[in-house]
């Protein structure tokens, strides 16, 4: 029996190449390797988008129009949507009750994102509780693994937690998962910072072609290369750092590397090169994705069919629970 994975995305947005390198790249190995779960956690983006629900049904299908342009594929994953399972806004009910107040207020990334956040009202529970709405999405499928970026480890930390809580107090229903991190690399946006949607700086997976060729033309470089005849770095060139990732050719990336050290080639050619295999690395994701976009109704029939192959994993799981804290069943 393969052991279980959970992963999630909140519907935000359109998804850009940082999430192509990182979440979803490893997502595909694991759906060949583990039973794994992919889930648009829609009540998690109400946390913060509440004051603009209307959006999050549309950033749901695009999130899950992406997930399916890259090759997440439903005959192997378990594909849909959190709220069409009812099993998880119970077990975060249940976890509430026991998940200690003042652990989720020492929680350093929702005290960093109350200070660095002001254009979204995050004194609510909804926003404290996070954490315990992530443990319900993950113990309720027992899962076993849970890939995750490092910045979301101490999330993961708190869902071990309220399983010992949980078993200790009333009686042994989940495993305690274990963290995958996420082998990602820093994917840089055009202007040199860590690509965001926040910080308008990103190349998105469905972008048209040569609107994003308009962005790469613009990447800042190596500030050392003032002129065609400066030398550069290319270790301190957000460009090269795009290549490392998307550029398949070690000798090209090698002739790069020489060429701009050596002055023997400009940025401008250089981010050409790196457009091309964006472009060879996105052809074929467009194209899928453009399938899918001309049939909606296959789309929806993957949400409807992984919510039911959800809800039979998650109602067991409801039972042993209501079973575990004395609920007559």
């Amino acid at each position: 029996m393969k052991e279980c994975v959970f992963s999630g995305m909140r519907p935000t947005g359109k998804l850009h190449l940082g999430h192509l390198a990182g979440a979803l790249s490893n997502w595909l190995k694991l759906q060949d390797e583990f039973e794994c779960y992919y889930c648009i956690v829609d009540w998690h983006a109400l946390m913060s988008e509440y004051m603009n629900s209307s959006k999050i049904k549309d950033y749901c299908r695009e999130i899950l129009l992406d997930w399916l342009a890259v090759g997440l594929d439903p005959e192997k994953a378990v594909i849909f949507q959190q709220s069409h399972v009812s099993g998880h806004a119970e077990l975060h009910l249940a976890l509430s009750m026991i998940a200690p107040l003042g652990r989720l207020e020492r929680n350093p990334i929702y005290k960093e994102q109350l200070e660095n956040i002001a254009d979204k009202d995050l004194q609510t529970y909804g926003f404290l509780g996070y954490p315990v709405l992530m443990a319900a999405d993950i113990l309720l499928y027992k899962a076993t693994k849970v890939p995750v970026g490092e910045d979301q480890s101490i999330h993961l930390e708190i869902a071990k937690e309220l399983a010992r809580k949980f078993n200790s107090t009333f009686k042994e229903v989940f495993p305690e998962p274990e963290i995958l991190l996420t082998p990602t690399p820093r994917v840089p946006g055009i202007d040199g910072r860590k690509m965001s949607k926040s910080y308008n700086n990103a190349l998105f997976i469905s972008e048209d072609l040569n609107e994003m060729w308009d962005k790469v033309r613009t990447m800042m470089t190596d500030p050392a290369r003032m002129r065609r005849s400066d030398p550069g770095e290319p270790e301190k060139c957000p460009v090269w750092h795009l290549h490392k990732i998307f550029t398949q050719d070690e000798e090209k990336k090698r002739e790069l590397a020489y060429g701009c050290r050596s002055a023997g080639i400009g940025c401008i050619d250089c981010k050409k090169v790196l457009m091309e295999w964006i472009r060879f690395k996105l052809e074929p994701i467009q194209k899928r994705r453009k399938y899918y976009e001309e049939h909606g109704l296959e789309m929806m029939d993957i949400l409807r069919e992984g919510a039911e192959r959800a809800s039979n994993v998650a109602d067991k799981t409801i039972e042993e629970v209501k079973s575990a804290v004395g609920f007559i069943l």
